[in-house]
């Protein structure tokens, strides 16, 4: 039977995500994924960029990711194209880059029943992700919406938080997978993005060095004069560039940086 709640959910989810910071998602084109990916268009805080191929795609989410700082969302189709997104999701763990992995899947009942396009995508990536969540549809009216909302909201500032890294929403869906415009009004209208407050809020608190271990680095600098400054690519931005800096004219340690590092010419600082 048709879900005429299924695209208020898939809204739902996508304002949680924009609540959270998500700004841009990359979309590889498929059946499954419709309804998620009407949702992200219709959502005006998303910018979505329509990718082809799933891997040339996903490693354009982790270029923006990485160039803006803001967990970017991936959303494919069931089956093989999320198979497509692993060696992305695996480096932006590696290289604390927020990803938002959005996996269309067909519903539990046309799993493992000889099916196209479906395949086990329960923690299809693994220890490669910070988290995983299965989105099965299910409840109805107000308080299903507020679970995907809260729940793309959670996605999103789970992906941001130190470390940041990859996380992973598997989300089942049902047919008919594309609504009529007046069933898409609905959702629109169901979801409440007429509503400008955010449903859930998410604070990411800062690390700062113990005090007494800076003044025993500050010691074991003063008692070495000869030094050398090793920086690969640099979280921070020009403020921590500038730090390293200082430290170099300080203590007279030259430094040795990584084309990456932005410490061989300024880094470029405007968003995608």
């Amino acid at each position: 039977m048709p879900d005429p709640n299924q695209m208020a959910r898939m809204m739902a989810l996508a304002r949680g995500l924009a609540d959270a910071g998500v700004v841009h998602a990359c979309v590889s084109p498929g059946s499954r994924s419709t309804p998620l990916a009407l949702a992200l268009a219709q959502e005006d805080r998303i910018r979505c960029w329509s990718q082809v191929d799933e891997r040339a795609g996903s490693f354009f989410g982790l270029g923006i990711a990485k160039a803006t700082g803001r967990p970017a969302a991936l959303l494919c189709t069931s089956g093989t194209a999320a198979a497509e997104f692993h060696p992305a999701v695996i480096e932006a763990r590696h290289a604390r880059v927020p990803l938002v992995v959005l996996t269309a899947d067909r519903p539990a009942e046309l799993r493992d029943c000889g099916a196209g396009q479906a395949i086990d995508q329960i923690k299809l990536y693994g220890d490669a992700v910070k988290w995983f969540f299965e989105a099965e549809p299910g409840g109805e009216g107000t308080e299903s919406i507020r679970f995907f909302r809260s729940l793309g909201a959670r996605a999103a500032a789970s992906a941001a938080a130190s470390p940041p890294g990859p996380v992973h929403l598997n989300v089942p869906l049902r047919d008919p997978l594309t609504p009529s415009p007046e069933a898409l009004d609905r959702a629109v209208a169901g979801a409440g993005t007429a509503d400008p407050r955010p449903l859930v809020s998410h604070h990411e608190g800062s690390l700062v060095p113990d005090p007494a271990l800076v003044r025993s680095l500050g010691a074991c600098l003063r008692e070495e004069p000869r030094g050398l400054i090793v920086c690969g690519e640099i979280d921070g931005g020009e403020e921590a560039v500038e730090a390293i800096r200082n430290l170099s004219r300080a203590t007279g340690y030259p430094i040795l940086a990584d084309v990456l590092s932005g410490l061989r010419a300024p880094r470029a600082t405007e968003d995608v």
